[in-house]
């Protein structure tokens, strides 16, 4: 078989849920799965992190410029963390035979502190499963590399069993830097993981990275194997990454996770913050939503704690349309990035209420002006409604069948500052 066509029926065995952007080399890949099309790769990440949230494994196939896109919600996910499995399947172009550039998506392993695996086409099933139960054990996304020269090679077909475990998303108690450390905790795990992983080989002097030739293996690229050293040669396909990294120092520990209580206080909005009145609703309401980030990320707080997760800049509407229904974005975040996804989320039809809340400036960066996105949604024919009018948001806000925005105008006061609130 060729190794798309062992790669799809692993994909299919070990997720859920798929995801894709065609592109070469993984055109016939997302072909092969029967992976839901998506308007942007960044979008389909925030898909399936939403998945992730109700414990749905997802698998994301794209092609290596792609990845850039996905930066932010790669990174913010460590740190973030999630429960059900999400495999970025990133199809790299080392030759750039149909690709403005031969970027090496090894690297973001190392920016995002994800395991990043590349197999053989001796284990390409089993490197799949190892993927996504790599993705639970450290609550990350994992990333899978695969090039030309697998996709398109034969492969060995291989039954794995699936070995479904869970992730954890960060403790709400945990300040931003908590969850840093939380998640640098997790790192010499990572390493333990990486060296004793039996998809790796060590039989012989050179050793062959992913589809490169050898007569040893290494398949757990980030972090590698500690033993790298000890091969006379490394082979691989693209840029030097595994021999770059021969000499990476194994993590030392990390300190106790902060929480707002250790640290001895919490952040919460102005004092006359004009949307109060929508946290005070969803609260009562018991809506969870899923905030951008900006000024809603303080709903992660007391003394609203609405919502549950955030996974950066534009991020909310994306993940809030497959987990909770509910996104909190501002008007700058919906401009940024986030306008992408509410497409998708309108051309699919999926049930979301999106709040957009339209202060005209840029709340936590220091109040710069930002454009109001009515102008640029009306295709969503937006419900605008007054900050102040409790009646009208009390009707309004409720999760519906169909995708509805709400843009909920307000004006921050003078002098506003986020009040800090001791413990």
């Amino acid at each position: 078989m060729k190794g798309y066509e062992v790669l799809a029926s692993a994909l299919c065995a070990s997720a859920d849920h798929c995801y894709a952007i065609p592109g070469y080399p993984v055109t016939e890949l997302a072909g092969e799965t029967g992976s839901e099309l998506v308007v942007a790769e960044k979008v389909a990440l925030e898909y399936a992190l939403g998945n992730s949230i109700g414990g749905r494994r997802t698998a994301v196939i794209m092609k290596n410029v792609g990845l850039n896109a996905c930066a932010d919600p790669l990174v913010q996910a460590t740190t973030q963390g999630l429960i059900g499995g999400v495999v970025i399947v990133a199809g790299d172009d080392p030759l750039a035979e149909a690709s403005t550039s031969a970027m090496d998506s090894r690297y973001y392993g190392e920016l995002a502190q994800v395991p990043v695996l590349e197999p053989g086409p001796d284990v390409c099933a089993v490197s799949v499963e190892a993927a996504f139960s790599a993705s639970e054990e450290f609550s990350r996304i994992a990333i899978l590399r695969v090039t030309p020269r697998l996709i398109f090679g034969e492969a060995v077909a291989e039954e794995c069993s699936r070995k479904t475990g869970a992730g954890r998303l960060a403790d709400p108690d945990l300040t931003m830097k908590g969850r840093v450390d939380l998640a640098d905790s997790r790192l010499p795990g990572m390493f333990e993981w990486s060296g004793k992983s039996r998809l790796n080989r060590r039989e012989g002097g050179i050793a062959g990275v992913g589809a490169a030739e050898g007569d040893s293996r290494i398949v757990t690229v980030y972090p590698p194997p500690p033993y790298i050293a000890s091969f006379k040669r490394v082979e691989e396909i693209g840029r030097p990454f595994v021999s770059e990294h021969q000499d990476l120092m194994h993590p030392t520990a990390a300190p106790a996770p902060q929480t707002s209580l250790s640290r001895g206080f919490y952040r919460t909005f102005c004092r006359n913050c004009p949307f109060l009145t929508v946290f005070d609703i969803l609260k009562r309401k018991g809506m969870p939503a899923i905030a951008d980030a900006g000024c809603s990320i303080l709903a992660m707080n007391p003394p609203y704690r609405v919502a549950i997760a955030t996974y950066g800049l534009g991020s909310a509407i994306g993940v809030a349309a497959r987990s909770t229904g509910v996104a909190l974005v501002g008007d700058y975040a919906l401009l940024h990035s986030g306008i992408q996804s509410l497409i998708d989320v309108y051309e699919k039809g999926l049930p979301l209420l999106c709040i957009v809340l339209e202060n005209g400036c840029m709340g936590m960066t220091g109040g710069q002006n930002s454009p109001s996105p009515l102008h640029y949604i009306r295709w969503a024919n937006p419900l605008v409604v007054r900050a102040s009018d409790r009646i009208m948001l009390e009707e309004l806000l409720s999760v519906p069948e169909r995708p509805v925005t709400i843009v909920v105008q307000g004006t921050c006061p003078e002098g506003r500052y986020h009040e800090t609130v001791e413990c």
